[in-house]
Order: C-alpha cells, then structure tokens, then sequence
C-alpha cells in the first residue's frame, strides 16, 4: 500500500474506509505515564527517603472521530503535552491503551510495520524556534520524512515535493534555500505543519502550535490549519491552554486536571453550560466584552503538587462545591446529561 492510499480514504470511496467511516479514527483507553523522579539510589539510602513517582497522566480516556478535532485544556503541568507524546509512540504507557484505526498502535509500534502506522500520524511541537535544525536548510527539513520514509527519493522529483508542501501552508517554493533563522515565528511553524504533512498523515497531534505566536500570526497559522482539516480531511489532536483559540478550531473539548479529564464535551455545550467547577472557573477567568460591570471568579489557588496530590478529588482543595466525599473519595469520568463529568457535586445535583 502506498503513503498516499491511507490519506486518500477520506475522499474516495474505498471499502475499508467505508467500512471504519463510522467508527473513531482515535481511541485513547485509560491511557496513563508515570515516571520515576526518584533520586539516585544512593541519596535515598542516606537520606532513608522512599521512591518518588510522578503520575503525569493518570487514567485518561477519549475518542476521535475522523475529520474532527479533539481540544485538551488546562493549566500547566496538567498532563496535556505527555498525553500527546503517549499518542504519537514517544512514550510508551504504563497503563491503558491507544487504538488507531481499529490498531492497537503502541503494539504496532514496535513491529516493522510500525513505521507505515507513524507516516500516518505526525506531531506539531510547540516551539518552532527548537523544533527546526538551524543548521538545514528549509528544503533538508521538510524533505527528511520523505527520506526517512522511502517516500521519495529522486532529487528533482523531492524539490518539487517540499515545493507542493510550503506552497500548502502560504509559503513560497523558493524559501526552500533558506535557513530556519531568516523567517518570522509564524513562517517557521508553518515550515513545521509542511514537514509534518510530508507523509500524508490522516492525524495530526498539535501541541500548543500556536502558544509562541504573537496574537494576529496565530490567527493565521490557526486558518491554515483548519483549512487543510477541510481539504485533506485531517483529524487533529488540538492541545492549548488558550480557550478563545480552543473556541476557534475544535470540535469537542476535554478539559484536565492533575493528570486526569475532568469534562469532555462538544464545544457549544462545554462553553455555553461548563458542568465541571474547574471548567467554570476557567472560563469564568476569560475577559469578556460585553460583560465589563460584572465581577468575575478568578482561577483561585494554585495546583497542587502532582508529587502529593490530595486525597479524594484532586480538585476538592480549590473547589467551593467541596463536601466531605470530595475529599475521600475519587470520582470517576461518567455520562451525566450528555456530558461526560467527573465530579460529586454535579452527579448529586449540588450544581
């Protein structure tokens, strides 16, 4: 098969494009990392301290239909980022799953076909500044997936490749000379989106691809974004903690906390009836026009240490809905009035 058939199942009748139309492209299950920040074995027998394990993502669970984009939200450190890189093969779980296309991908991963599955789904990283060589030259940088892929390898035929690819994301053919440091933040995350869209993926995992951007240059690269979802029928993983963008360019919005979603809902849902505490005090927190006179609820208290997270829910130190359950006892992610909450408060209809 080749890098071009898979992409091509959103626009051609194919039967087993027509056959997994219905079901979620992505399929996240109880995905979790947890990574050892112990000190070195030494210091702990000195010190006579215990291991110290960090639970970045703990049980997180989600689909994707194809075509459509998932956002996830939340404060720093909450997990959004290594949930990303669980997605795309960098980390390996240490729990749960993630199914792509009917394929358990990490299993996949590991075998020789895994590189046919990763030409199909491509990363976005944050910084366009780190993310680029310094030392290649644009034509080098886009050209590499094609390389490493056996894609393409004709010299002429590769030029006019990467030329096809920068003139996709409103960049020129000839910009293809030039080095990383002779464009704007803006041109180098476009350079970033053509290299990822090399392999014909079908989806994307954007961490924060906008978040290093001036204001009026992430409104561009966000434009560019959703008009090649539309004409390639591109599925995205959106990842921000900027919820005007979140507005902007998703379909449905998981919202995180500490490792873990505490609502997943469709986006006019989520932002016109947030259910979650923490989702209303984030959108609470958001600026808004027409309402200058009226007092608004700040984000209050600071998260706590994943390291020491509290008892019961993780929420429950910030939250004004808390009661004695919310600090025992956990809950879980359930289905309540359409919209998947974790919370006490909203299941005993407190709020």
């Amino acid at each position: 098969m080749s890098g071009v058939t898979p992409h091509q199942k959103n626009s051609a009748p194919a039967a087993p494009g027509e056959a997994s139309a219905e079901a979620p492209l992505v399929v996240a299950t109880d995905l979790a990392k947890t990574f050892d920040v112990s000190p070195p074995w030494l210091n702990r027998v000195i010190e006579r301290k215990p291991r110290q394990l960090l639970r970045a993502v703990d049980g997180v669970s989600f689909e994707i239909q194809r075509g459509q984009t998932l956002a996830l939200v939340g404060e720093s450190g909450c997990g959004k980022s290594t949930v990303a890189r669980l997605l795309v093969g960098l980390y390996e779980p240490t729990r749960g799953g993630f199914g792509f296309d009917g394929v358990d991908a990490h299993a996949a991963f590991k075998t020789p076909e895994g590189r046919q599955l990763r030409r199909r789904i491509q990363m976005i990283f944050q910084d366009p500044y780190a993310s680029l060589n310094p030392r290649w030259r644009v034509q080098d940088i886009v050209a590499e997936p094609l390389l490493e892929h056996a894609i393409e390898s004709d010299p002429q035929a590769l030029e006019a490749r990467v030329g096809e690819l920068l003139q996709s994301v409103g960049l020129s053919p000839l910009d293809r000379v030039k080095y990383p440091h002779q464009f704007s933040g803006g041109q180098r995350q476009r350079i970033s989106i053509a290299r990822a869209l090399a392999t014909q993926p079908e989806f994307l995992v954007c961490d924060e691809p906008t978040s290093a951007l001036d204001v009026s240059v992430q409104a561009q690269v966000l434009n560019i974004m959703k008009d090649l979802q539309r004409a390639r029928g591109l599925t995205y993983l959106f990842i921000s903690h900027n919820l005007a963008v979140v507005r902007h360019v998703s379909d449905q919005v998981g919202v995180m906390y500490l490792g873990r979603l505490v609502e997943l809902a469709d986006k006019h849902t989520l932002f016109d009836s947030p259910r979650h505490p923490y989702t209303r005090m984030l959108l609470d927190a958001i600026p808004k026009m027409h309402d200058t006179g009226r007092a608004r609820t700040p984000v209050q208290g600071e998260v706590p240490n994943p390291l020491n997270p509290p008892n019961g829910c993780a929420f429950n130190p910030r939250c004004p809905h808390a009661n004695a359950r919310c600090r025992e006892e956990r809950p879980v992610l359930q289905t309540i009035a359409g919209v998947r909450v974790a919370c006490h408060a909203v299941e005993e209809g407190r709020i």
